[in-house]
């Protein structure tokens, strides 16, 4: 059986990051390393962590340049065969989760990528909802020109083909990276409706989130074309609108 990666990055998340380490140390399968990398927290985060032994985590207290160069640092230190992130708040959705990974991995002779379903919860953990895009029933290059349509939390990858996240972008490099892993996997396992993980969404300020869009889309040109970039979009604004329209209708 492969042994699996788990990085958290984390930064004064004391309310949050005991639901994560309660989460991994929680799952039935047992051949994992926990790296956790703070960027010197300042609440009771290191604290929350230490009350919560468990000999397959180790910790990494130090100033990072933000959390994708934190994110680096995790992938520098793993040594599994497979690498998956999980940050403060975020948790496997079933005490399973790993095994069901690891079974997959091992039954389809330790592909590139496999994935699944993300449901969303608030701050206390309690399930909001889906996300607004599933994950396809076949992965491959072309999917991600939608967008995200896979969680980074439910993408986990052959560390060999992992690459260091592009520090140049600062909101979106996890949507680079899953493009760059995505380029240069033969095999991408699916499991089905099986979710995975249950992500905290934070949400964005306003100003971030029009940064990540911008920095996306930026992205997607290089990737899959200016041109056809600017035709989704158009398709994208559409879609959005009809669904607007439709859902003003439906409370009238």
């Amino acid at each position: 059986m492969p042994l699996i990666s788990i990085i958290t990055v984390c930064y004064n998340a004391a309310g949050t990051v005991e639901r994560t380490l309660d989460s991994v140390d929680a799952q039935t399968f047992g051949n994992y390393e926990h790296l956790i990398i703070d960027g010197t927290s300042t609440d009771g985060t290191i604290a929350a962590i230490k009350s919560r032994p468990n000999m397959r985590r180790k910790v990494v207290s130090e100033p990072d340049g933000g959390l994708y160069d934190a994110m680096n640092k995790g992938l520098a230190l793993a040594k599994g065969d497979y690498v998956v992130y999980m940050n403060a708040g975020d948790k496997f959705h079933a005490r399973d989760s790993l095994k069901t990974i690891a079974d997959a991995i091992a039954a389809n002779g330790r592909p590139g990528i496999v994935y699944g379903q993300t449901l969303l919860v608030d701050n206390d953990g309690n399930v909001t909802g889906e996300r607004h895009l599933r994950a396809p029933a076949n992965l491959t290059l072309r999917s991600f020109a939608s967008g995200m349509v896979v969680c980074h939390q439910a993408f986990v990858v052959l560390r060999l083909l992992a690459p260091f996240y592009d520090l140049r972008y600062k909101y979106s490099a996890d949507y680079d990276w899953c493009i760059q892993c995505l380029q240069h996997s033969r095999q991408n396992i699916g499991l089905g409706d099986t979710v995975l993980v249950d992500y905290l969404n934070e949400g964005l300020t306003t100003n971030r989130h029009k940064a990540s869009l911008l920095e996306r889309f930026r992205i997607m040109c290089t990737y899959y074309g200016s041109v056809p970039t600017v035709l989704r979009h158009i398709g994208f604004a559409c879609r959005y609108a009809l669904r607007k329209l439709k859902n003003k209708n439906s409370k009238q």
